[in-house]
């Protein structure tokens, strides 16, 4: 028969076992610490994947926007009608003016920089020659606010226009060739006339975008 004394220490640990089985208080602390390190780099790295998706979802937005502007511009250059009335195409510097047919009438349009915002304006379809003026006119007293007025983009630099004329591009605001207005315009004046080719050069933050647009033949 087994003494009392071994089953005692057959039946209870030792208690230095007791003391090996678990943790100590500064273990779980060190593992805390390196839980939340290893969970805010993990963090960090998640935030920096959203905010690159970020700024590439909105590069894609900017460049879609600025494609549908760059058509608007195409279509309005591609539809220039001389009425011998007003200019049918003229840059100042800050805003470049066209005339353009249709069906409703004679339109103005005003392409802008007002600040840092480039705009565009239309006025409504003239089918008098005192209305196209009047157009004209108002097209040259533009404040940003007034009805028919859009905003293109925000955050432009700056921006310059050149024609081509001959053999090679110039300043749109310099001095062109000169024409008859075309037959059967209300007045038979010399003005300048219009070029074979429109040069846009947009100063963004981003860059730098150029785009050139081939005019179509013109009459004399």
């Amino acid at each position: 028969m087994a003494s009392p004394c071994r089953i005692a220490a057959a039946g209870l640990a030792s208690p230095k076992r007791l003391r090996t089985a678990g943790f100590t208080l500064v273990e779980v602390l060190v593992a805390l610490v390196v839980m939340a390190v290893l969970a805010a780099l993990a963090w960090r790295g998640l935030d920096g994947m959203q905010r690159a998706r970020d700024i590439s979802q909105q590069a894609v937005e900017r460049s879609a926007r600025l494609n549908t502007i760059l058509a608007q511009w195409e279509q309005d250059l591609a539809s220039l009608d001389d009425s011998g009335v007003v200019p049918a195409l003229a840059f100042d510097g800050g805003t470049l003016r066209l005339t353009r047919h249709l069906p409703g009438g004679m339109v103005v349009v005003a392409w802008s920089l007002n600040g840092s915002t480039w705009q565009r304006w239309a006025s409504t379809p003239a089918t008098r020659v005192a209305e196209l003026q009047a157009a004209w006119l108002r097209s040259q007293q533009l404040l940003g606010n007034e009805s028919g007025q859009v905003t293109l983009e925000d955050g432009v630099i700056g921006w310059q226009v050149y024609f081509y004329r001959g053999n090679g591009w110039s300043n749109a605001q310099s001095t062109g060739d000169l024409a008859r207005a075309p037959a059967g315009a209300a007045s038979a004046a010399v003005h300048e006339a219009l070029p074979d080719g429109v040069r846009l050069v947009l100063r963004l933050a981003s860059g730098t975008l150029t785009r050139d647009i081939a005019l179509g033949p013109h009459s004399p």
